[in-house]
């Protein structure tokens, strides 16, 4: 396994369609992850680091989704661990795939499917596409960055808000006031692309704000009609371009914090 920890037992710290719908909030998702027989592996990883590797949105990955049954399961599992999402790998080789958010299922997220298409490239056979509830996701490397290519429709009901200066999107309390996904950008410098966003997804769950976040990126992109060198959070990188067809690719850096059981 490359680049991975030795494995460690015990719990984590708490710490992205079609236009499909969200799955609500599954009720009773506390008391069933105490039944579920935990026989996994839970790969660690950051996605969308800045140079040098640091920073990053933390991202749980279940290589074998099938120790885990579909559903309120998986639910409480993501629900447990905290991240922003953890991605369920239902058929490694087919890159059918399975994403949720600590309080909802999602079709379509760019930092699980990144992550995702990085780390089976790393320990399997890198699959040429994703396949998420959206649709198919072509996935490759190159160089320090992995790639995805995904649709803006795909992330409905995110609300791009610009404002004058970078410096106003960091004074921005966490989250600002309202509900709803908000990715607030700015232009550090227009003519070079660079921009800087902060993002808060507003769904009431533990993820106040989002570190990294490759679908309102894709959004964003979509809607400038340009290649953007995105800096979100407190320091992570994504890069942007339109690609064929009305799609977007969006690309960053990975790493593998660490390997443990479930």
């Amino acid at each position: 396994m490359v680049g991975a920890r030795p494995r460690q037992v015990g719990p984590s710290s708490a710490t992205e369609s079609r236009g499909l719908p969200l799955l609500p909030p599954l009720a009773g998702c506390a008391a069933a992850v105490d039944s579920i027989a935990f026989v996994a592996d839970l790969h660690v990883l950051r996605v969308f680091c800045g140079p040098g590797g640091r920073y990053g949105n933390h991202l749980g990955v279940v290589l074998d989704g099938d120790a885990v049954a579909a559903g309120q399961d998986r639910q409480a599992v993501a629900a447990r661990l905290g991240y922003s999402e953890t991605v369920f790998v239902d058929d490694a080789g087919t890159g059918v795939v399975d994403i949720y958010t600590p309080s909802v299922r999602l079709p379509f997220a760019g930092h699980p499917l990144v992550g995702t298409a990085w780390l089976l490239g790393r320990l399997r056979a890198r699959p040429e596409l994703l396949q998420p509830p959206a649709g198919s996701v072509p996935t490759w490397q190159d160089g320090e960055f992995t790639w995805i290519r995904g649709r803006a429709q795909w992330a409905p009901d995110r609300r791009m808000q610009q404002y004058a200066s970078a410096e106003e999107v960091d004074a921005l309390p966490s989250p600002p006031p309202g509900d709803g996904w908000l990715y607030a950008w700015a232009w550090q410098d227009q003519a070079a692309g660079r921009v800087r966003t902060r993002g808060f997804p507003r769904r009431g769950d533990a993820i106040v704000e989002d570190e990294a976040t490759g679908a309102s990126a894709i959004v964003l992109t979509a809607e400038l009609h340009r290649a953007l060198d995105i800096m979100q959070g407190k320091g992570s990188q994504i890069l942007t371009r339109p690609g064929p067809n009305d799609t977007v690719e969006v690309g960053g850096r990975v790493i593998l914090e660490e390997t443990r059981s479930l």
